[in-house]
C-alpha cells in the first residue's frame, strides 16, 4: 500500500506542488460524492454492485463515474468519483498520474480528523457526526487547534490506482490489447502443438509399420537412426515455442503487437512503440535475445527478424 509514502492532501484552493517521488493523494470531499446506507447485504462484491443505482440522479450527466465502497461501523460507505477529473486537476497541480502510488477519500481516515485541517484561507476540513466535510473558516469555533495531514493519516487498507499510475502496470486499454496478443500467441502455439501432435503420431505408426514388414530393422541401431528424425522435428518446434515465448516476455507498458509471421525457416514481429524511448528499449531486448532488429525512419516501429 505504500503506506511510508508521504501523502498530499488534494483541494481546490492548493497551490501547485513539485513533486520527485511517488506519493499517495488523500481527496477531500470536493471531489467526490458519498452516500452512507445500511443495507443488508454481507458481502463487498454485494454493496459494489448496487453503488450505482444509490447515486441516480445526483451526479453530473456526460461523465464518467467509478464507485469505492467500503465498511464502517453501522453500515457501508458508497462513494462516487470521476478518475477524468481528478487527473486533470493533478496535472495541473503539478502531478502527473505516474507519481500516484495510491489514492485514497478522505472519509477513510475520519479517525484521524481530531481537528480542523485549513484548506487555504476560506475553509477547512473537519470531522462532522461521523463525516469529514468541508466548512467555512468562519464556522470554527474560537480558539480552535488546527491539525495537519501527514502519511499517519494513511489508511491501512482500501484505496484506488489511477490508469497510468506507478503501481498500475498496465491502464485497462493496454491490458486489453496485451491480453488479444497473448491469444493470438496461445492460438499459434495451440495450432503448432495440434500439428506437432499429429506429425508425431504418424512417426510412430510409420515406425510400427516398418518394424513389422522388416524385422531387421528392430535392432537398436535402426530404431534409434529413426527416432533421431522425428527428434529433429521436436527440437524445431521447441525452438517456434520458445521465440513466441520471448517474444511475449517482450511486450511492455508503450508498446503494441502489430504483426508477426512465421514459416518453417525464419519469422518476422513488428511492433509499435510509444516514444523513442521505448523503442530503444525494445530493440535491446531483442538483441539481447540474438535477434535482428531494424527501425523504421521517421517512426517509433521495430522489426524484429531471426531464423530458426
Amino acid at each position: 500500500m505504500g503506506s511510508n509514502k508521504e501523502l498530499l492532501l488534494i483541494h481546490r484552493s492548493m497551490k501547485p506542488v513539485s513533486v520527485s517521488d511517488t506519493v499517495n493523494i488523500m481527496l477531500t470531499p470536493q471531489f467526490y460524492t458519498m452516500k452512507k446506507e445500511t443495507l443488508p447485504v454481507k458481502y463487498l462484491y454485494q454493496a459494489k454492485k448496487i453503488a450505482p443505482s444509490l447515486f441516480d440522479g445526483l451526479l453530473e450527466r456526460g461523465i464518467e463515474y467509478r464507485y469505492f465502497v467500503f465498511k464502517e461501523e453501522g453500515g457501508w460507505v458508497f462513494i462516487a468519483y470521476s478518475p477524468e477529473k481528478i487527473v486533470a486537476f493533478l496535472k495541473e497541480k503539478g502531478i502527473l498520474p505516474e507519481q500516484v502510488s495510491r489514492l485514497f477519500f478522505a472519509q477513510q481516515a475520519i479517525n484521524s480528523f481530531t481537528g480542523p485541517v485549513l484548506l487555504g484561507e476560506k475553509e477547512a476540513l473537519v470531522a462532522l457526526n461521523g463525516t469529514v466535510v468541508v466548512v467555512p473558516r468562519t464556522a470554527l469555533t474560537e480558539g480552535f487547534a488546527p491539525i495537519v495531514v501527514e502519511s499517519s493519516f494513511t489508511p491501512r487498507s482500501g484505496g484506488i490506482v489511477l490508469e497510468g499510475a506507478a503501481s498500475s502496470i498496465l491502464s485497462d486499454r493496454q491490458t486489453i490489447m496485451l491480453a488479444t496478443v497473448f491469444l493470438v500467441f496461445a492460438l499459434m502455439l495451440f495450432s503448432e502443438g495440434w500439428r506437432y501432435g499429429n506429425e508425431l503420431k504418424a512417426g510412430e505408426q510409420e515406425m510400427q509399420r516398418l518394424l513389422e514388414e522388416y524385422p531387421s530393422l528392430a535392432s537398436k541401431l535402426k530404431r534409434e537412426n529413426i527416432a533421431a528424425k522425428y527428434k529433429a522435428i521436436d527440437r524445431a518446434e521447441r525452438k517456434k515455442r520458445d521465440i513466441v515465448k520471448t517474444l511475449a516476455g517482450m511486450v511492455f507498458n508503450g508498446v503494441t503487437f502489430r504483426s508477426f509471421t512465421m514459416n518453417e525457416k525464419n519469422f518476422q514481429a513488428k511492433f509499435s512503440c510509444r516514444d523513442a524511448r521505448a523503442a530503444k528499449r525494445m530493440s535491446t531486448m531483442a538483441k539481447k535475445a540474438k535477434f535482428s532488429v531494424s527501425q523504421e525512419r521517421g517512426s517509433n516501429n521495430v522489426l524484429i527478424e531471426g531464423t530458426l
